[in-house]
């Protein structure tokens, strides 16, 4: 790598917000806010909104569309193509 023209790659925790999930990788992302991690030393900290502890497909509570009630529903509303 060329020196002087990358960002500082360096350790970050990135932790969701309403699932409590957080991680300690490595990042070029910059944060103002920091955070104690587990082996006592103080980290930069990310706050996402979604992660795959909060995230409805990971956690298994994705919601079923009932395709043959909205095809029903539509013929119902705009009548059959037949003509």
């Amino acid at each position: 790598m060329k020196s002087g023209i990358h960002p500082e790659y360096r350790p970050v925790v990135f932790r969701d917000k309403t699932g409590g999930l957080a991680f300690l990788t490595r990042s070029t992302r910059t944060s103002t806010a920091t955070v104690e991690w587990e082996d006592g030393r103080t980290y930069p900290v990310i706050d996402v909104e979604v992660s795959s502890a909060g995230h409805p497909f990971c956690t298994g509570r994705t919601r079923v569309l009932d395709t043959a009630g909205r095809v029903e529903l539509f013929q119902r509303r705009y009548g059959s193509a037949q003509g």
